[in-house]
Order: structure tokens, then C-alpha cells, then sequence
């Protein structure tokens, strides 16, 4: 398969990379804006399997120019992708009554906007069969648990759940399937800035395994659903 994924410079999106290149059976293009931590992350994953197919690419998927990127996907992914993975995001921790307009926009730029984004600016490469999964939160899942501090963050989170929902029916008639994971914790430097000193009993590559495995199969049992992946509050 051809895959993408954003947000590859750390934390689950960090660990996904990690596994979907160990069988050698997929081309990935990890997106990040980090340079360093792609180098890095290039750097484990050839030395896990030295015959990986990984582009590590710095791009900001709220502010770059797409035009290059669409260039090298139909250069070196025969303008095909088969996954999108959109992990990419960050996170305020702050009160309400603190909050500024301008936390509110980057959350939503970051955590929405840019994902919508990437998916209008690579849809055409994708077609039946291919798989848009992004990765959500519980603090945006209906029902669940609310965290003071985190308000900003999970409404951003919260519009991703519901463009998931949405675009799947339109994307129905082309055959591409939309799907999220609205993760609980995993052991990440997110989760220490949302929950200082607490420890998820889920490590990061265990979390990354199963975004990693989701993104290859989910869409054959799963279209338009927000999926809670949770063991523990938060």
C-alpha cells in the first residue's frame, strides 16, 4: 500500500511509522515539521528493516504550498494513495477564562483546518478502496469524560469527528472510506502537557500499532464510524 501519515515526528504517529514499515509490504510518506525528529525517526527505521520505503518530508500541513508535495506523490506513489493517516495536531491546556481567541484559532487550524486541508489537496490521488483515517480524541467523544484545561483542544478534536462522519456519506459514490479513532491515552509528551504526572497503562507503540493496523484493514469492517479506543479515564 501507499501511505501517508502526518504528525510522524513523535508520539503514536512516531510508532504507526515504525510499524508500518517492518514488513516492507508498504511505501510511506511521513509528514511532520520537524526535520530532526524525521531524520531520527528515518534513521531507527532503516536500522529495523534497511530495505523500507520511507520518505520522511518536513511539511506544515496548515501553511505549506501543497503543489510540491502533489508533485512527489505522483512521482514516487505513481499517483496512487491507498491510506491517509491524519494524526497530526497539538494541544492547549488552559482555562477557559484564560484562553484567547488566537488559542482557539490554532487549535482548530492544527487540530481541523489543516487536516481539511491535505484531504481536499490529495483526494485525487485517492479512489475505491483507499482509506482517510484520522485520529480523534475521547475528549471530543460524546459521552465521555470532560478535563478542565482541555476545552480548546477537544472542540477542535470534536469538528474532526463530526467532518469524518459527514465526509464518509460523501464519499460514498467514489468508493473511499472515512473512518476515526478517538484515542484515549497512550504514554506521549501530549498526554504529560494534558495529564502532568499521570502514566497511561498503554505505551505509545502500543497505541501506534493499532493506528498502524487500523489504517491497513479498519476500512474493510468500518466506514464514517468515530471509534473510542480507551482503556482508562482519561
Amino acid at each position: 500500500m501507499n501511505i501517508i501519515i502526518t504528525g510522524a515526528s513523535s508520539g503514536v504517529g512516531f510508532e504507526a511509522v515504525l510499524e508500518l514499515i517492518l514488513s516492507g509490504k508498504h511505501k510511506v510518506i511521513a509528514l511532520a515539521r520537524s526535520q530532526d525528529k524525521l531524520e531520527k525517526l528515518l534513521e531507527i527505521a532503516k536500522g529495523l528493516n534497511p530495505d523500507c520505503e520511507l520518505y520522511a518530508i518536513a511539511f506544515d500541513i496548515v501553511h505549506d504550498d501543497y503543489v510540491g508535495l502533489q508533485q512527489f506523490i505522483a512521482a514516487n506513489f505513481d499517483n496512487r494513495i491507498d491510506v491517509l493517516v491524519n494524526n497530526a495536531g497539538v494541544l492547549i491546556n488552559k482555562p477557559f477564562a484564560e484562553l484567547l481567541e488566537t488559542d482557539f484559532v490554532e487549535m482548530l487550524q492544527s487540530n481541523y483546518i489543516g487536516h481539511v486541508r491535505i484531504i481536499q489537496s490529495l483526494l485525487s490521488f485517492m479512489g475505491e478502496g483507499s482509506h482517510i483515517l484520522n485520529i480523534g480524541s475521547m475528549g471530543a467523544f460524546q459521552g465521555s469524560a470532560k478535563f478542565p484545561g482541555l476545552l480548546a483542544y477537544s472542540a477542535s478534536k470534536a469538528a474532526l469527528h463530526t467532518l469524518t462522519e459527514c465526509l464518509a456519506q460523501e464519499l460514498v459514490g467514489q468508493g473511499i472510506k472515512v473512518n476515526c479513532l478517538a484515542l484515549g491515552s497512550a504514554q506521549t509528551e501530549m498526554l504529560e502537557q494534558a495529564f502532568p504526572g499521570y502514566e497511561s497503562p498503554v505505551m505509545a507503540f502500543e497505541m501506534g500499532k493499532y493506528i498502524a493496523d487500523f489504517a491497513v484493514t479498519g476500512h474493510r469492517f468500518f466506514n464514517g464510524k468515530v471509534l473510542p479506543v480507551a482503556v482508562t479515564t482519561p
